[in-house]
């Protein structure tokens, strides 16, 4: 199957003005299965982009941690440390709008009321994906209200779906990137809960466990792939291609493990730290890459000390790179 992305034009192109756009769902290419009662996931879509949104909603809500990486970070939040839900979107800084559609729902569903109790905390972030289309049409706040509105237990679409609907990947040289997506996986041991979700739009390639390259940087000459530090060696050589802005990877872990405030944190950094195995290169000055971590706090961890944070971290960092090979499988 052919992913190459055409060469972008970067406009002038028809924008949200010039279409009568009607949010749709987003249901990808499949879903991947959670079992985690107290997380709903939601994902909405403008065809005409494409672009789209996609929602984890705690309606509970839940402690959290930002871990901020790369140099091109857009990112919306409330609260850095709580949340009633995330939302991811296309359209770069135009899309972060979306968030305060997502915001706009919660406070609907409240019957406005704005006493400090009353106040749902929504965090968000975008990803550059107008290099993979040729329309200006961004995620609004329709858009993020008709993806949280969607939302329901128990599935998260994958690939070209919401916010990963025009994601792309191995950006070495525009005639070698190739389109990705939003991936998902879960994993329950024991009591413990790890639902990871990732909308991969990186500089960088996707790498299975073996090493081998599984989307981007394809070259159209010999139909292969390869690492991207070949041709950055290259680069440096004078010899190779300009690698191209325009890259985030934007993720969300949750778990229903208690953890304290710096457990969380360290949990989070080691997650986001693992994902580099899965993206290569990640967390670069064209990226910017951004993990929300969330706990609904519920069960103990085991006191054996191989199961502490760091053995979580482990576990969920492999859950992640599933969730990453999902996004193109």
């Amino acid at each position: 199957m052919n992913h190459t992305v055409p060469t972008p034009s970067f406009g002038p192109a028809l924008s949200n003005d010039d279409h009568d756009l009607v949010p749709r769902p987003s249901p990808g290419r499949e879903s991947v299965a959670f079992d985690f009662p107290g997380v709903e996931v939601g994902t909405a879509e403008y065809a005409e982009g494409p672009t789209g949104v996609t929602v984890v909603h705690v309606p509970a809500g839940a402690r959290m941690h930002i871990d901020e990486r790369g140099g091109a970070i857009g990112l919306f939040y409330g609260d850095k440390q709580y949340a009633h839900a995330v939302c991811l979107a296309g359209g770069s800084l135009y899309g972060l709008g979306a968030c305060a559609g997502v915001a706009d729902e919660l406070r609907a569903r409240v019957d406005n009321r704005v006493g400090w109790n009353d106040l749902k905390c929504v965090s968000g972030a975008i990803i550059y994906d107008f290099a993979a289309r040729d329309s200006a049409v961004v995620p609004d706040a329709a858009l993020g209200r008709a993806a949280l509105r969607g939302a329901g237990h128990g599935s998260f679409p994958v690939g070209r779906a919401g916010a990963g609907i025009s994601a792309s990947v191995g950006k070495v040289d525009w005639e070698r990137c190739e389109f990705a997506g939003q991936g998902a996986a879960f994993r329950q041991v024991g009591d413990v809960k790890i639902l990871a979700a990732t909308v991969v739009n990186a500089v960088g390639v996707i790498v299975d466990r073996d090493g081998t390259v599984v989307r981007g940087n394809h070259d159209p000459a010999t139909g292969t792939r390869r690492l991207p530090h070949h041709d950055y060696e290259a680069a440096l050589a004078g010899k190779g291609p300009r690698t191209r802005a325009g890259n985030t990877t934007i993720s969300v872990l949750v778990t229903n493990a208690r953890l304290g405030d710096r457990e969380l944190e360290q949990f989070g950094r080691q997650v986001h730290g693992s994902m580099h195995r899965g993206i290569q290169p990640f967390h670069t000055s064209l990226d910017g890459d951004t993990l929300f971590t969330l706990t609904t706090d519920e069960v103990d961890l085991p006191s054996d000390p191989a199961a502490n944070v760091v053995g979580l971290g482990s576990v969920a960092g492999e859950v992640m790179w599933d969730a990453i090979l999902s996004s193109v499988r």
